[in-house]
C-alpha cells in the first residue's frame, strides 16, 4: 500500500473520529449548557498541554530527521572513500588497478542491486556485502609496492578502505527505527489527550469550530506519520538513498 494512501487513511479517520465525536456530544448536550462557562483553569491547562505537547512534537521530528541525516551520511562518506580507493590506485600497474576497480564496482553494484532492497525490508546489511568490501580490502593491503610513488600510496589506500568499512558499519547501526517504543506511546497518549481537549472546551457544532476541529486533528496525524515516515532512515519514503554511490562511481548499478 503506498505511503500517500496511508497518510490520507489516516488524516481522513483522525478527522472523522473527531467531529462525529463532536456532533454525537453535541447532541448529549442539554439546551441550558452554557459554554461560556468553561473555568479559566481549564482554558490554561488546555493551552498548555498544548504548547508541551507542540514542543514534543517538534523534538521528535528534529530527532528523526537528524537520523535520516547521519543515514544519508553515513552512505555519502562510504561511497566517498570507495571513490578515493578507485581514483588513488591509478599509480598501481594495469592488472593490479584493474582488479581494484572491478572489486569495487562489484562491491557497489551489489550494495545497489541486492543489499539495499534486503536492508529496506530487513533493517539489516548482509554477510555478501561485507565479503565484497573485504576483498576489496584484500587486493589492497596484500599488494607490495614497488616504487616510491605506489609505497606513497599504499597508506592513504589502505586508510580510505578502512574509512568506507567504517562507513558501513555506521549504514548498519542506522537501519532500524531510530524511535523507542516508549516514545511512540507518549506522542500517542498525548495526541489523544489534545485532541480530547477539544471536548473539554464544549465545542459546539458551528461550521466554523466544527472546521477547526477536523483540521487540528487532520494535523496531529499528518505530524505523527511524518515522524513514522522518517523513523526509519532506509525503509520508508523520505529516506536515505544510493544516491552517492551513483554520483562517485558512475559504473556502479549499470
Amino acid at each position: 500500500m503506498s505511503e500517500w494512501l496511508v497518510l490520507s487513511i489516516a488524516m481522513a479517520s483522525a478527522c472523522a473520529i473527531v467531529l462525529t465525536i463532536v456532533v454525537i456530544n453535541h447532541r448529549r448536550v442539554g439546551d441550558d449548557d452554557d459554554p461560556t462557562q468553561t473555568p479559566d483553569v481549564l482554558e490554561y491547562m488546555t493551552m498548555m498541554i498544548g504548547v508541551i505537547y507542540a514542543i514534543v512534537l517538534g523534538l521528535a521530528i528534529a530527532g528523526v530527521w537528524e537520523g535520516r541525516g547521519a543515514a544519508q551520511e553515513s552512505v555519502r562518506q562510504e561511497a566517498q572513500a570507495l571513490h578515493e580507493v578507485s581514483a588513488r590506485a591509478e599509480v598501481y600497474p594495469a592488472d593490479v588497478r584493474a582488479r581494484i576497480r572491478a572489486d569495487i564496482d562489484a562491491y557497489v553494484d551489489y550494495v545497489i542491486d541486492t543489499e539495499w532492497p534486503h536492508m529496506t525490508e530487513h533493517n539489516e546489511v548482509t554477510e555478501r556485502g561485507g565479503e565484497l568490501l573485504d576483498r576489496v580490502r584484500h587486493d589492497v593491503t596484500l599488494y607490495a609496492p614497488r616504487t616510491d610513488l605506489e609505497g606513497q600510496a599504499y597508506q592513504p589506500l589502505v586508510d580510505q578502505v578502512a574509512a568506507a568499512d567504517d562507513a558501513r558499519n555506521s549504514r548498519a547501526q542506522n537501519t532500524g527505527a531510530t524511535m523507542p517504543t516508549v516514545v511512540w506511546f507518549g506522542l500517542i497518549t498525548g495526541a489523544l489527550i489534545t485532541i480530547g481537549l477539544i471536548f473539554a472546551l464544549q465545542i459546539r457544532r458551528t461550521g466554523r469550530e466544527l472546521l477547526l476541529a477536523g483540521l487540528f486533528s487532520v494535523m496531529i496525524a499528518f505530524l505523527l506519520f511524518l515522524i513514522w515516515d522518517l523513523d526509519a532512515p532506509f525503509g520508508h519514503g523520505i529516506s536515505a538513498t544510493p544516491e552517492p554511490f551513483v554520483d562517485l562511481l558512475p559504473g556502479a548499478g549499470d
